[in-house]
């Protein structure tokens, strides 16, 4: 391995600086869109496996119940 260059403290955060310059942020709107969509898939989501699991444990009071 070829040895690695050390970077004073200074030129690190001068580095850090220039490459968060470069980021493209979200706007508002795209924030607040992600965050809607995020809060209605995690909702239909739970639904999903409420209904799942309300399945099984059907399937399995009924499995149990015919092993009485």
């Amino acid at each position: 391995m070829p040895p690695v260059a050390k970077t004073s403290p200074l030129e690190f955060m001068r580095q850090v600086r220039a490459e968060t310059g470069k980021v493209v942020w979200p706007s508002r709107r795209e924030t607040v869109m992600t965050g809607v969509m995020v809060l209605i898939m995690a909702s239909l989501l739970g639904i999903f496996f409420l209904g799942v699991d309300s399945f099984f444990d059907a399937v399995v009071r009924g499995l149990l119940r015919l092993a009485q």
